[in-house]
């Protein structure tokens, strides 16, 4: 497609506007699904056309919407920051709807828009075990609004299955959560905000990343006003105070990275990282450098490998943290159970 290789003509496209941008968006979403750019760069830059012409057009490809969404219950199961979680039914299945709530400005009903459509372009190309599966945007539920539907996660988080089932399993769903973040890093996707709130529990018992809202991906280059929401008591230093490390504000895999490290204490501890703390004084010591204490009194207790690999996790500078292809390497969890298998034999002694 010559198109991609010339920069005029791109600039073109990128200012169609109505019939013409939805023409453009869906011709080129299907010669993506046939496979016809054979070629990977080709194929990346053609997505990175529509994401920026779908935000410039407040249009979307139109295979990203599915019709048939019924049953959707009258109150939310679920409320975050700008949406809520409703359950519907969607091809005979339970499933999520993520529905933005309604704001009185126009402008901030825009950027709320805007803000949906590009969780539904980072999250309609991943496909993996560990990712919350994506089936659609549904117009109809909800009059002039969209909803980004999901499979529903009858389980609910991995914080309540914890609370729920015990943490016998704590080191399986950890290497699970490194799985996902490794393929999402793979497909230069940065999570943003990775938490326990944000990692739900399939029918298969195993752990699934959700909520890319804050999702961006590490190769793209056109927001020029990022986005500095999340939550801070799992942001890297560098991300709470950029200009202390001589850095613009930009989510990085080696924040995702910090951040799991955060969900490793998270996990087996039931809490967020510095949570026996004000906030103000949680990012001062995140800032200086100081990090959450070793997990006592847990069961299973956290194993010295883990330990060290969190410690790893949570370098002061970014590029001294592992890739999360080294996480998951180091985070194989048949080994880290059996240091706990030998940390119980220990004790029975």
């Amino acid at each position: 497609m010559f198109i991609l290789d010339s920069e005029s003509q791109e600039d073109v496209v990128l200012h169609l506007e109505d019939d013409s941008a939805q023409s453009f968006l869906d011709v080129v979403e299907d010669t993506l699904s046939r496979g016809f750019f054979i070629d990977q760069e080709h194929s990346r830059k053609a997505r990175r056309i529509i994401r920026k012409l779908s935000e410039l057009s407040d249009k979307l490809p139109s295979s990203l919407f599915i019709a048939g969404v019924t049953g959707r219950e009258e109150y939310p199961r679920f409320g975050g920051g700008f949406a809520d979680v409703f359950r519907a039914t969607y091809k005979d299945k339970p499933v999520a709807l993520k529905h933005t709530r309604h704001l009185s400005r126009a402008a901030d009903s825009r950027h709320i828009r805007l803000k949906l459509c590009r969780e539904a372009l980072v999250w309609r190309d991943l496909h993996h075990p560990h990712i919350l599966p994506f089936l659609g945007i549904d117009q109809d539920s909800f009059s002039s609004s969209l909803c980004l539907v999901s499979s529903w996660m009858e389980q609910g988080t991995v914080l309540k299955y914890l609370k729920g089932h015990g943490h016998a399993n704590v080191d399986k769903l950890l290497f699970e959560i490194a799985q996902g973040l490794q393929y999402l890093h793979s497909r230069n996707v940065v999570h943003g905000d990775l938490r326990g709130a944000n990692i739900l529990i399939n029918e298969d018992w195993s752990a699934c990343l959700a909520d890319f809202g804050l999702a961006e991906f590490s190769d793209d280059t056109m927001d020029s006003s990022p986005n500095h929401a999340g939550n801070l008591l799992w942001m890297a230093p560098e991300l709470i105070d950029p200009e202390r490390f001589g850095l613009e504000f930009a989510r990085t895999p080696a924040s995702d990275v910090y951040a799991f490290g955060c969900v490793c204490i998270e996990l087996y501890t039931g809490r967020a990282p510095f949570s026996e703390l004000s906030q103000a004084g949680a990012l001062l010591r995140i800032i200086n450098g100081e990090r959450p204490a070793r997990p006592s009194g847990t069961t299973p207790a956290m194993s010295d490998t883990l330990w060290q690999n969190v410690t790893s996790f949570w370098k002061q500078d970014p590029t001294a943290r592992p890739v999360a292809q080294v996480v998951v390497q180091n985070m194989v969890w048949p080994v880290l159970s059996q240091e706990h298998e030998g940390d119980a034999d220990d004790a029975q002694e």
